[in-house]
């Protein structure tokens, strides 16, 4: 029923359950009732088991958002799993927990007759991650596994089907194979009970990166999780609405199900709260309906019933996204999404990361030299392949167990986690380890018909559900096919079977029909590339959709040791096969010929073998061979930054996270420098900031990080022996720089931050005490007095972890504390830090924003001489954030009260001037000369950044030389703008009948709101809408949109040419400069001419920048008007796209930037204020 409905109308899921929750102010006592009246441990906070303890707050939370609308409620069982209920020690309620919440949820829905009611089983994350490593210093360390995933979704799964849900919800998904394991253990059941179940899926994008916590991409999530064919697959959390919509527009694109998105309620404040007004947020939503990205839609952290409602009745009458024809491409995904489509050309398998057929690779692997293992993946990736094949299939090695372990190191390193990955095994078990392994969508490394149907359907099923593709093998019980016939039998057979047995996707299927090795001295092998070549044209004549594969250095298997030979015998068959329809293949990336670069005999000889031409080829090849031994080329990784200094060499493997040379260029600096301190604070530590910047700003993500930390951490190593050599000689040998304690308060189990400033504090000397997460604050208070801890610090990254940051810092009080506290995450702010945690503190309290940048803050608290004037001044800073705030926390007034002390114009008593001009006039251009005289000059110089007001700043003493220069070279431009006419100005203008009511201005059919103040200044100061200055009727209101940036872009394409970036950015800022002295002119010419009100006014230079004039021309965006939202409507109403040629972006910028849009108002006591948006 639920697929027909999201075919026909946009359905309404539910808000936030926590947020409400919260606003019972549930104690202690409440979470645990009579039940749980004697649990060992605190229960507060833990949502889920109030199923158990307060049915009917989680009923009446249920029914009010079914009342506002929502045609979907979840269970109250996000955190309903086991891992995620040790933390309270209540593993043994997780069925009782999740029955009881289903139970509930469906009598509620039940309850309501006026339309069909759903309710989602919520299944959440888990408070592990299967694909990162919760130890920065053990990046193949797990605190879960695939399996013990599946068993725990299972038992939470059972439950919700035994209490009767409609539909599973896999939500706020942050790692995919976390995801990936509840979908699996999801499919089993449903199987085995035989049961048709809808399953919906929801991502998480944690940034602007536009990726998943665990580093996936969109597009790589949704190949990763599309094999369980979701009824549904959608975005929610983290971002709000504005921010969601990049990702929800890519996902919509390209999801052939219906999509969803409950974002949060804008993005948390720097108190940690969500105060996106249900208004604000329908209305982005509503655009999303109207854009057709969505099927259905709701409100995730922040939101409340008033969301829902506002948001229920923004897409009632929208119609639901279509959803859209996917071409049947085979879609991979490593990190980043791998699309093999017609026009890919052939696909590089890298083979050197098996231990079978690299001597170099399996001895790296034998002696645990895992960092040197990664570099040949990475080498790989870097000479071209777009696939890496892993085998660690070898008699003397734990297969299993290696494979699991590099498969958790390459999910650390993000150049090669990037892409995806085949696992190659002749065993099965090591075959599923490595599918349990991956959160991409990887190739299995083969299954063939060799044990009989019954096996290779089995597999082939296994291979389905965990969400792979696979090479089929042609080889059945008679044994591996060599003949022409025999590839295309099996090969034929393998694909009826699982198409017509399983639903085999046929672009999920790679078949290898064998490469055997040829010019071996056995004449039956003379044909075996002839026959995998056209077997190759035959089967993709009758499959299309398949892909064909093969291990290409198999075929020189006879002429090992004479590597030039091999290249070109490899990369003549491919030549050949490629064009037959071999499109993918393992090979060495790094070791393929050009060709046409083969000399033409040894290439006429190699072709006389593969195609079997005649009797003497094999004898030609191995006379030839002879000549070409020995002649060993050396493919080289680019390494032109070993070139650069040691800074830049050690700021650049930090960046890219290069380990290979770190401790080489760590000595060469050690040499440099007088101290090896001194290495760590300089250069090592520019190099974390400049990840800190990346990171912050969306170019780096997670695991790049983490990456990067290690390398750090490994070159702190290489030093610390010297470090403690010089403490030594010092007498300091046991003298600590301090001890610190780090800690994620309770209720938090996000500590990738923690980790990192750990790393970097412990590289400076310090002794660093990790509590983990999920940490109460009795037990970081006693853990900090037992051990002699110095400092504490404290990390966060959800909004309730605010508060108990206050808790904590109240406890420090009370129990006499006096050591610094610092706080640290995403949500934290110093705002919030000052205003809630320090005033609850007497010790220092700082905030730290930034881990790469800790150290800077910690040092100063821990020298005595400048312990004193750090605290100090932070007090002082943390004081003046108080004193604006409380200044800020002026009371607000009811929009009915405000009204009420609207600025009063005596409408009776006004005498409305109609103007000269009603309707709308167009300048297609506009003489440039006229402008110049218009151009205020001071914020010419401000864009310099040099301060001061035009004419007196060309005599400033510290300015004056500068903005002199400046000045004459802004006025070449600005003559050469008017003398080429390079720009070309255009406007259009308008004047209307209009007339206001409350903050609404009616003009035209349409109409502007215009936002009021609500701040209460007291009942003799007027509160201000700009509705305020027209009249209730027979009034007008003008309109304007103008711009001079047509023209620009030639000029500054050719300053760019010329790498004249000063020319750049003197151009744009001229370009500013005269659009608004053309909005200057032009509002002069509506007043005095247009318009007519002051068609006496004789205003020049500074009369007219003052603005003393007679009304005003605000814009949107102006304090006044704060909203963007009101250009659309001066958009409909001057058709200004049509008559200018300005455009509005996504998030209404207009485009050229050189353009302004406004309105004009005429009464005399028209001004300017200020709305305050919080």
């Amino acid at each position: 029923m639920i697929k027909n409905l999201l075919k026909n109308k946009i359905l309404i899921i539910d808000g936030a359950m926590g947020t409400m929750v919260q606003s019972f102010k549930l104690s202690e006592e409440d979470f645990r009732k009579d039940q749980f009246k004697d649990h060992s441990i605190d229960l507060k906070g833990n949502n889920d088991v109030l199923v158990l303890t307060q049915p009917q707050i989680i009923s009446e939370i249920h029914k009010r958002y079914l009342e506002a609308g929502a045609d979907i409620i979840e269970t109250n069982t996000f955190n309903a799993n086991s891992i995620s209920q040790s933390d309270y020690q209540l593993e043994d309620q997780v069925y009782n927990i999740n029955f009881e919440a289903a139970k509930i949820a469906s009598k509620v829905a039940k309850s309501y007759k006026d339309k069909p009611r759903f309710v989602a089983g919520a299944i959440g994350p888990t408070s592990r991650t299967a694909s990162l490593s919760p130890d920065v210093n053990d990046p193949s360390y797990r605190n879960t596994s695939f399996d013990e995933l599946v068993s725990v979704y299972s038992e939470q799964i059972q439950g919700l089907l035994d209490g009767g849900i409609d539909l599973f919800l896999v939500e706020t998904v942050f790692d995919t194979l976390n995801c990936k394991a509840a979908i699996f253990a999801i499919n089993q059941i449903i199987k085995e009970k035989n049961i048709d179940m809808p399953i919906f899926i929801s991502g998480t994008i944690t940034d602007a990166s536009g990726r998943t916590l665990s580093g996936q991409t969109v597009e790589a999530f949704w190949n990763s999780i599309k094999h369980i064919k979701p009824t549904g697959v959608g975005l929610n959390c983290a971002l709000g609405g504005e921010q969601i919509r990049p990702w929800l527009n890519e996902l919509s694109n390209i999801a052939d199900t219906f999509v969803f998105v409950y974002p949060n309620a804008g993005l948390p404040n720097e108190l940690g709260e969500y105060d996106q007004q249900p208004k604000d947020m329908s209305a982005i939503i509503e655009e999303f309906a109207e854009d057709g990205l969505v099927n259905m839609v709701g409100g995730c952290c922040g939101t409340t019933p008033d969301h829902i409602e506002a948001i229920s009745s923004a897409v009632k009458n929208k119609k639901p996204r279509k959803i859209p024809s996917v071409d049947t491409y085979t879609r991979l995904s490593g990190l980043e999404p791998f699309v093999i489509r017609p026009e890919s050309n052939f696909i590089n398998i890298g083979e050197r990361t098996n231990v079978t057929g690299s001597s170099r690779f399996k001895k790296l692997i034998k002696e645990g030299d895992y960092e040197a293992a990664l570099s040949v993946a990475r080498q790989q990736i870097q000479n071209g392949a777009q696939i890496i094949d892993i085998n660690m299939d070898e008699g003397l090695l734990d297969s299993e167990k290696i494979m699991e372990k590099f498969l958790r190191l390459i999910a650390s390193e993000p150049d090669i986690a990037k892409v995806p990955v085949m696992i190659d095994s002749s065993k099965w078990s090591v075959i599923e380890i490595g599918l349990k392994n991956l959160q991409g969508k990887g190739i299995v490394n083969s299954i063939s018909l060799k044990e009989g149907e019954e096996i290779f359907l089995e597999q082939a099923q296994k291979i389905k559900d965990y969400g792979a593709a696979t090479v089929i093998m042609a080889f059945d019980e008679q044994g591996q096919a060599d003949s022409y016939d025999r590839k295309v039998e099996i090969c034929s057979r393998a694909y009826k079977l699982l198409v017509e047995k399983i639903d085999f996707a046929p672009e999920d299927i790679i078949f290898d029909p064998n490469i055997f090795a040829i010019a071996t001295g056995i004449d039956e092998h003379n044909s075996y590339a002839k026959s995998y070549i056209d077997a190759a044209k035959e089967l993709k004549n009758r499959f299309p959709k398949v892909h064909i594969s093969g291990g290409v250095s198999n075929l020189s298997f006879s002429f090992r040791g004479n590597d030039v030979l091999r290249e070109a015998m490899h990369s003549v068959f491919l030549f050949h096969a490629v064009k037959s329809g071999m499109d993918m293949g393992i090979v060495n990336a790094g070791q393929l010929t050009v060709y046409d670069d083969i000399d033409a005999k040894l290439k006429e000889c190699i072709e006389d073998v593969i195609f079997d031409r005649k009797n003497d080829s094999t004898e030609r090849l191995i006379e030839i061979a002879q000549e070409h031994k020995g002649k060993k080329k050396k493919i080289k990784a680019d390494l032109s930054w070993r070139k650069a200094s040691i800074e830049e060499r050690l700021s650049y493997s930090l960046k890219e996270g290069i380990i290979d040379y770190i401790e080489a260029d760590t000595e060469e600096a050690r040499k440099k420098y007088d101290r090896p301190i001194n290495i760590i604070e300089g250069p090592l530590m520019d190099g974390m900031n400049i990840v800190g910047d990346l990171f912050g700003s969306g170019k780096m993500f997670l695991p790049q990080v983490v990456k990067s930390a290690r390398v750090m951490k490994k070159a702190v190593a290489y030093l610390v022996p010297y470090i403690d050599k010089e403490k030594k000689e010092m007498g300091l040998e046991n003298v600590s720089n301090g001890r610190i304690l780090l800690a994620t308060v309770k209720g938090d189990v996000h500590d990738i931050g923690k980790n990192i400033v750990g790393v970097v504090l412990g590289c400076n000397g310090y002794d660093i005490i990790d509590l983990g997460v999920m940490v109460p604050s009795d037990k970081i208070l006693s853990e900090a007095k037992g051990k002699g801890a110095d400092m504490i610090g404290l990390s966060g990254l959800i909004t309730p972890s605010l508060d108990e940051m206050v808790h904590v810092a109240k406890e420090m009080e009370r129990m006499d504390f006096d050591i610094p506290l610092l706080i640290g995450g995403a949500t934290t702010s110093k705002k919030h830090t000052a205003i809630k945690i320090e005033e609850n503190y007497s010790g220092p309290t700082i905030h730290i924003t930034d881990a790469s940048r800790s150290v800077g803050a910690v040092s100063k608290l821990f020298n005595a001489d400048e312990k004193n004037q750090f605290e100090q001044s932070v007090k002082e800073e943390f004081e003046q954030i108080r004193n604006t705030i409380n200044k800020k926390n002026i009371k607000k007034l009811s929009i009915n009260k405000a009204r009420e002390r609207k600025f009063s114009i005596d409408w009776d008593k006004y005498s409305f001037l109609k103007p000269n001009l009603i309707g709308t006039k167009v300048f297609n251009t506009y003489p440039l000369d006229e402008l110049a005289d218009y151009i205020d000059w001071s914020p010419f110089f401000h864009a310099w950044e040099l301060k001061g007001k035009y004419p007196s700043i060309l005599k400033d003493e510290k300015y004056g030389k500068e903005a002199n220069k400046i000045f004459s070279d802004g006025k070449n431009i600005l003559n050469r703008i008017i003398t080429d006419n390079i720009l070309e100005p255009k406007a259009v203008i308008g004047i209307y009948d209009a007339h206001a009511k409350d903050e609404v201005v009616f003009t035209e059919k349409m109409k502007f709101n215009f936002p009021r103040q609500l701040v209460d200044k007291g009942k003799d100061n007027p509160n201000f809408s700009l509705a305020d200055f027209i009249g209730p009727k027979n009034d007008y209101i003008g309109l304007f949109a103008l711009t001079t940036g047509h023209g620009l872009e030639y000029l500054v394409e050719e300053f760019e040419k010329q790498n004249d970036d000063y020319n750049v950015i003197m151009a744009k800022v001229i370009a500013d400069r005269l659009v608004e002295a053309f909005a200057e002119r032009m509002h002069e010419r509506v007043r005095t001419e247009f318009w007519g009100y002051a068609e006496n006014e004789a205003m020049k230079g500074d009369d007219l920048i003052k603005e003393k004039f007679q009304g005003i021309r605000p814009a949107p965006g102006y304090p006044s008007c704060p909203g963007h939202e009101e250009k659309d409507t001066i958009w409909d109403i001057l058709d200004v796209e049509k008559h200018t040629g300005i455009t509005l972006t996504e998030t209404r910028a207009m485009y050229p930037a050189a353009s302004i849009c406004g309105w004009y108002f005429s009464h005399p006591k028209s001004r300017y204020f200020f709305i305050r948006e919080s």
